[in-house]
């Protein structure tokens, strides 16, 4: 699997979002700007602004690609549950498909708070509820099943977009835009979809039977040429003031 494609992919679903909502946080006139969970910097890479860019992660190996992909950022092995920094030290704090994969998302959030000076801004970009997966036609409804199984022993908690906002607010966060990311599935470039299969294929590895995956994903491929495929996962955002 080669996460920095996966991240850039993910990158590319919320492209307007990002950029609508950096313009509502003020990123323009931002002076010290943190991203929690970088990942290879595929977010970060994309960021134009004269800002002070800061940002962590657990994984040292994603880190070292985050050094060649945004090399003017300054980043910082650590966890989201402790961020090391002082309190009131950003303008904008933000995340991207990051809190299903912690321990303690409102802890997260919290400390995401704590670094944001007042009247600053904490962004959750993209937080998936795969419990609310729809597929069609029906035969392919088991697909959803097995990835958000696999997902969840990986470690996601992968229901937790739907309580994306109300996370904010137990964690004393004004809510200034919360919704859905308007993004179609269903109008995905063949290499869009190969992208996707390579990351089923590799989340589902170890749990379902070569065969299964191979009969699936061609049951995918004839429902997409048929015009019949529907595939669409609840993904979450919000905007939130300090």
């Amino acid at each position: 699997m080669n996460w920095h494609d996966r991240y850039t992919q993910q990158a590319r679903w919320t492209h307007d979002l990002r950029a609508y909502l950096f313009d509502k946080a003020g990123l323009t006139h931002a002076r010290r700007v943190l991203e929690v969970g970088c990942g290879t910097g595929a977010i970060l890479s994309t960021i134009d602004s004269a800002a002070s860019l800061h940002a962590l992660d657990l994984a040292r190996a994603a880190l070292a690609e985050a050094r060649i992909h945004a090399p003017r950022v300054s980043l910082a092995n650590a966890d989201a549950l402790s961020l090391p920094y002082e309190d009131f030290t950003f303008d904008i704090t933000f995340c991207h498909f990051l809190l299903l994969w912690v321990r303690d998302p409102l802890q997260a959030v919290c400390e995401m708070a704590r670094v944001t000076r007042p009247h600053g801004y904490v962004l959750a970009l993209a937080e998936p509820d795969y419990n609310a997966r729809v597929d069609k036609p029906d035969s392919l409804a088991p697909l959803g099943r097995w990835q958000a199984d696999a997902l969840t022993r990986q470690g996601a908690d992968v229901s937790f977009g739907a309580r994306l906002a109300e996370t904010f607010a137990r964690a004393g966060i004004e809510i200034v835009e919360t919704g859905a990311i308007r993004r179609s599935e269903n109008e995905a470039s063949l290499e869009e979809r190969e992208k996707e299969w390579a990351v089923i294929e590799a989340d589902l590895a170890a749990s379902v039977s070569g065969e299964d995956i191979r009969i699936m994903k061609l049951m995918d491929e004839e429902a997409w040429a048929r015009g019949e495929r529907v595939l669409h996962v609840p993904t979450y955002f919000v905007l939130g003031r300090v």
